[in-house]
């Protein structure tokens, strides 16, 4: 935390200012952390309501506590994240498949407690969520989801009744001391915290993503520059003054994060300012490194399900169809050779995070995919529905190390494909091949957009051995120069 003036060559820090006795506004880097780091200055505190609801849940949890109460509410929510492996979050977030970010990130953190009912868990949660950060009207939906999540939170004590009031709750055999409804209580905030805000980052890194921007770096770009937390709210408890601004007793202050990061360099002269969405000490978010995960892990699998050619029709040229498809593989296995030496870090391009092992899966799947078709069609059969989850997810088999004997395995598989279709487009004439039967793209045009499978390895394109990694850009440029020469047409590329 920087609390000393800015430097002279800068522009000096936006001022807040008191808007009337009660309000302020703090919009300058420097001024939102020193109002973090304020110990006068505290969140809103919640009203509390009937045992087992929204207005319940929101007093009883760290987020809206402070002082003693504050402390011994965070130690239960740190204890349960030191459990959880931010690496595994992140590999299980990686192989979902469901669609909504906000229940793909709960339920896997929900799964990785030990909690029954993981999916049902998420799927309460995003009830929750909508009432838990402002007080709104009763919410009898969010009052009845706080309810049922209530038993279910203890690994060890889940329930298959429908609801169970606080009071009611089996001691907690994890927690030592406190009471089991106020460990299950911040358990539910734990869950509620993962749920939008890991939501609306997934969403702002997919719509600021850069070409070729690792997942991970991707998300601190987009905390600085498109936070998902736009602002918070803290109360004045007593009079005070926070950088340079008189606060009485009561005034409400709101710190905007979105204004204070945008204007961090601008204010500070300092570009790599740590972003504030997961607040400042003392009150830094514990579980900074577990949101984090589970945003990049959604972030491998977020990708179109169609495929990076589902609007094109494919272009053809002179090119022997029957040839297309194993030049294509030919030069995927090229590449391939140089992926032993893969330092593990996805590659994200185009809104998609390829591996060695996605862009390995995706051409088989690719060619097998066409390949039943081609024969539904001759056959006079229907089609397949087409259920590939595809570019949508990375599965945890696709982040592993990609070693010899994969390569090994990839050439026998791949080689053998392209002989297939090698074979069957051989045996087609052109009539079949350029007024095919059944409903799609001719079967030319078919095999054309089988080569264009090229694109996933392309992705990862020739890698440099780690050890000759001195010799510079040209020593790659060569490699990866060679590789495309085996190319037939610019389809297979």
């Amino acid at each position: 935390m920087t609390t000393s003036a800015s430097p002279a060559s800068v522009t000096p820090a936006v001022t807040p200012v008191a808007t009337d006795a009660t309000d302020a506004v703090f919009e300058g880097y420097e001024d939102v952390t020193s109002a973090l780091a304020s110990p006068d200055l505290v969140p809103p505190r919640a009203v509390p309501g009937p045992p087992g609801g929204v207005a319940w849940l929101r007093a009883t949890v760290a987020r809206f506590s402070t002082g003693e109460v504050h402390a011994a509410r965070r130690a239960l929510v740190e204890a349960d994240l030191a459990g959880l492996d931010p690496a595994a979050l992140r590999l299980a977030a990686a192989a979902g498949f469901e669609q909504d970010a906000r229940l793909r990130a709960v339920r896997v953190l929900a799964q990785s407690l030990g909690l029954a009912e993981p999916e049902a868990v998420a799927r309460a949660v995003v009830v929750v969520a909508r009432a838990y950060f402002v007080e709104l009207p009763d919410d009898a939906e969010a009052d009845a989801a706080v309810a049922w999540l209530l038993p279910r939170m203890d690994p060890a004590g889940a329930t298959e009744s429908a609801a169970c009031a606080p009071d009611d709750l089996a001691p907690n055999p994890l927690a030592s001391g406190p009471l089991a409804s106020e460990r299950a209580a911040n358990r539910i905030g734990l869950l509620v915290q993962a749920c939008d805000a890991t939501a609306l980052l997934v969403e702002h890194a997919r719509r600021t993503a850069a070409r070729g921007v690792l997942p991970a770096a991707l998300l601190t770009e987009t905390l600085r520059h498109d936070p998902p937390v736009r602002e918070m709210r803290r109360v004045a408890t007593r009079d005070t003054t926070v950088a340079g601004v008189e606060l009485p007793a009561g005034t409400r202050v709101v710190l905007d994060i979105a204004a204070a990061q945008s204007t961090a360099r601008r204010t500070t002269g300092n570009a790599d300012l740590p972003p504030l969405s997961f607040g400042a000490p003392p009150r830094v978010c514990p579980g900074r490194a577990h949101a984090l995960a589970l945003a990049a892990g959604i972030l491998h699998g977020a990708s179109d399900p169609a495929g990076p050619f589902a609007d094109d029709t494919p272009t053809t040229s002179g090119h022997v169809p029957a040839e297309v498809v194993p030049a294509m593989v030919d030069h995927v296995l090229a590449l391939a050779a140089t992926w032993t030496d893969w330092d593990g870090q996805p590659v994200a391009v185009d809104g998609r995070t390829c591996t060695p092992h996605k862009a390995i899966r995706r051409v088989a799947d690719h060619l097998i995919d066409h390949l039943a078709e081609l024969e539904a069609r001759l056959a006079g059969e229907p089609t397949q529905p087409d259920h590939w989850h595809a570019s949508a997810a990375t599965t945890p088999s696709d982040l592993a190390p990609f070693t010899p004997a994969d390569l090994d395995e990839a050439r026998s598989r791949l080689t053998r494909l392209a002989r297939i279709w090698s074979n069957r487009l051989a045996t087609l004439t052109p009539e079949q091949l350029d007024h095919s039967p059944g409903t799609g793209w001719t079967f030319r045009q078919l095999a054309f957009h089988v080569a264009e499978s090229a694109y996933y390895a392309d992705v990862i394109g020739a890698l440099a051995p780690r050890a000759a990694t001195t010799a510079g850009p040209a020593a790659l440029a060569t490699t990866t120069a060679t590789v495309n020469a085996n190319t037939v047409g610019s389809e297979a590329s």
